[in-house]
């Protein structure tokens, strides 16, 4: 899920991203640059049986995740017919008549971000023109989950009547997704020279949704209209799944759009508030957007991966000292969760048409 921001410009000063945390973050043009680079981190050591293998990923992760907060993540494991499918659910998806979609419309569900969140329905950043992109998402369900504490727990999401296959090739990634964030769960914890078990238990019912997004080609410009306008995403970490039309954009700390170019195969993982908040600012939640200037039709799916949420948010211990103390108020990933999710679903334009 991903939190709002708003976008200023004064006469002659550089621009800034005000997220809703308060931070302001300056960017030096709304040009997106392959000048800077993206780390990318061969997982395959991940799966090893030797701990020094998974801690040298462990330092190439912990390393990006304080420069930049993003990483591409290859050989991870996953085989790409799970990626393939789900894309191919997609577009089955997005090509229904809107009426169709609408049944599952996310208004319908109060505190969740699941259902069909329809094109043009938010404005992250108060450009001329909506936000241009529509999305479907979906919870964690136990009964999807192999590893499940009770497989009996019903889960949040809705689906929409007479789509058969659609939610068994979401879900069939989504269980792949699951089994390889536990495991970089694990390898998070070597990154922050923890014991690699320390997060364990925050994993039985983790908060892991999903969402399947579709971009159609921007014909206005970027001053005037975004994809997804500049955010951060509000959970751990997330994992994302893109195709080849490229789009999405990383805010640099040196102030520049950075493209995260699509890499055949690759994930693109990026940490999100919650980690940033327990890690006290050691882990970085950057700023990201998607521009769609590609000439086609962009789909993503970014599966979003946080603990289970009656678990607080406490400081991790190798990111406090009494020089410096824990800089966020303690909460539970639940009420953090609800009161982003809230924020984010008020300012959709659809809610006075459907009375919510």
């Amino acid at each position: 899920m991903s939190k709002t921001s708003t976008i200023t410009e004064g006469h002659n000063s550089p621009r800034t991203v005000t997220l809703m945390n308060g931070s302001v973050y300056s960017f030096n043009s709304n040009v997106s640059t392959t000048l800077e680079k993206i780390p990318v981190i061969d997982a395959s050591k991940i799966w090893s049986r030797r701990l020094q293998d998974r801690q040298a990923v462990a330092e190439e992760i912990r390393e990006a995740s304080r420069k930049i907060g993003f990483f591409y993540l290859i050989n991870h494991g996953i085989d790409q017919e799970y990626a393939d499918e789900v894309m191919r659910q997609a577009k089955r998806f997005f090509a229904l008549p809107e009426q169709k979609k609408m049944e599952v419309f996310t208004g319908l569900v109060p505190n969740e971000y699941v259902g069909f969140h329809p094109m043009e329905c938010y404005n992250r950043n108060g450009w001329k023109h909506q936000d241009l992109s529509e999305a479907f998402n979906w919870a964690y369900d136990p009964a999807e989950d192999p590893e499940a504490v009770d497989q009996d727990q019903p889960s949040v999401s809705i689906w929409p009547s007479d789509t058969p296959g659609f939610r068994e090739g979401l879900y069939a990634y989504h269980t792949e997704l699951l089994r390889l964030s536990r495991r970089l769960t694990r390898i998070f914890a070597l990154a922050l020279h923890l014991p690699e078990d320390y997060f364990d238990k925050y994993v039985r019912r983790p908060e892991a949704g999903m969402r399947i997004l579709h971009y159609p080609e921007q014909k206005h410009t970027v001053e005037e209209q975004n994809g997804i306008g500049a955010h951060t995403d509000v959970e751990c970490f997330t994992i994302v799944t893109q195709d080849s039309a490229g789009g999405l954009e990383v805010l640099s700390k040196s102030g520049n759009w950075v493209k995260a170019e699509p890499i055949p195969g690759s994930s693109v993982v990026n940490i999100a508030d919650c980690f940033m908040r327990q890690t006290n600012d050691f882990f970085v939640s950057t700023v990201h957007r998607v521009i769609n200037k590609s000439g086609r039709e962009r789909y993503s799916a970014p599966f979003f991966f946080g603990f289970d949420r009656d678990k607080l948010l406490e400081a991790i211990p190798t990111c406090v000292s009494e020089g410096n103390p824990m800089k966020y108020p303690i909460m539970s990933g639940g009420e953090y969760y609800e009161w982003r999710t809230n924020r984010q679903k008020r300012t959709n334009t659809y809610n006075t048409d459907t009375g919510n």
